[in-house]
């Protein structure tokens, strides 16, 4: 019987190792996932569009009528509006159709707090993902906007239906909605990336947004224009962000000036920018949590 020494064996297993291992070996550790965290989440970017994917599956997944719900649900809410504010409670329009102001204010609202809701979510929806694999976290909220986006360009049939039938025709401004749909998916998102931290902590939260987002739609310009506010109130309800993007929302689609407050756009942009920043930094800072948290 032939004894062998742990120092003979040592060199032979590590020899072995060395040849079974890949070529490049990534190792995980808290310092990489800092220094490296935007080449990862670019890296993982068939993650994103695989999970953005699922959710555009899943949202209309055996539904009689499809896709069609993205134009009727606004419908239905113009239509209640239209009777309500229009015609029982006869807001002045200032001479545009009052069908089209409701619909200039509900679409990027819409948009506003579905893709607050839906990224405020997010981590909670994919928990079983984030304690189980190690990826950039940021893209289950990014990835989960994706459908808010795709639902919102879908109900530009409404749009060009209606003002082909009150005759209003586009005018060059209308070329800058993509901005404002961006500028209106920048405000929540930061919200909603706040939210989303929040919510592995406090699920209470979970049901407030959508209570804040039903008052809102009363102290946003939705079924009535800013114009008719006087000048003194303008300038403090323009310190609400949605009201500069629904303001800019309805100046590309209906090319009048005199219905808008300018400044509040500004405020829009400004608010946009801080949101996100704070957004992704209170994020990033919660992200090693969230898997403790659920």
């Amino acid at each position: 019987m032939v004894l062998v020494s742990n120092q003979a064996v040592r060199p032979l297993r590590e020899s072995r190792s060395k040849t079974a291992l890949p070529k490049k070996l990534i190792i995980i550790s808290p310092e990489r996932r800092d220094e490296n965290y935007w080449s990862d989440l670019w890296r993982e970017r068939e993650m994103f569009y695989f999970l953005a994917w699922r959710d555009l599956l899943v949202r209309y997944k055996q539904t009689i009528i499809g896709i069609a719900w993205t134009v009727l649900r606004p419908l239905a809410s113009i239509l209640v509006y239209t009777f309500v504010f229009g015609i029982l409670a006869q807001l002045p329009s200032e001479g545009v159709p009052y069908t089209l102001v409701v619909l200039t204010g509900l679409l990027p609202w819409q948009l506003f707090s579905l893709v607050m809701i839906v990224s405020s979510d997010s981590l909670l929806a994919n928990s079983h993902l984030v304690q189980k694999v190690y990826f950039p976290r940021l893209i289950i909220p990014l990835s989960s906007i994706v459908v808010c986006v795709v639902d919102h360009l879908v109900s530009f049939i409404l749009v060009f239906g209606l003002m082909l039938w009150f005759g209003v025709w586009p005018k060059p401004q209308f070329l800058l909605l993509p901005f404002v749909t961006l500028l209106a998916v920048a405000c929540a998102f930061g919200i909603g990336l706040i939210a989303a931290a929040l919510n592995t902590r406090f699920r209470d939260l979970r049901q407030l947004i959508p209570i804040i987002l039903q008052v809102g739609v009363f102290i946003c310009p939705v079924a009535y224009l800013t114009s008719l506010l006087s000048p003194k109130w303008q300038m403090v309800y323009a310190l609400n962000p949605m009201v500069g993007i629904i303001d800019a929302f309805r100046w590309c689609i209906l090319g009048r000036t005199d219905i808008i407050y300018p400044p509040s756009i500004l405020v829009s942009i400004v608010f946009a920018g801080v949101s996100l920043y704070y957004g992704i930094k209170i994020f990033r800072a919660m992200e090693e949590s969230f898997s403790d948290m659920m």
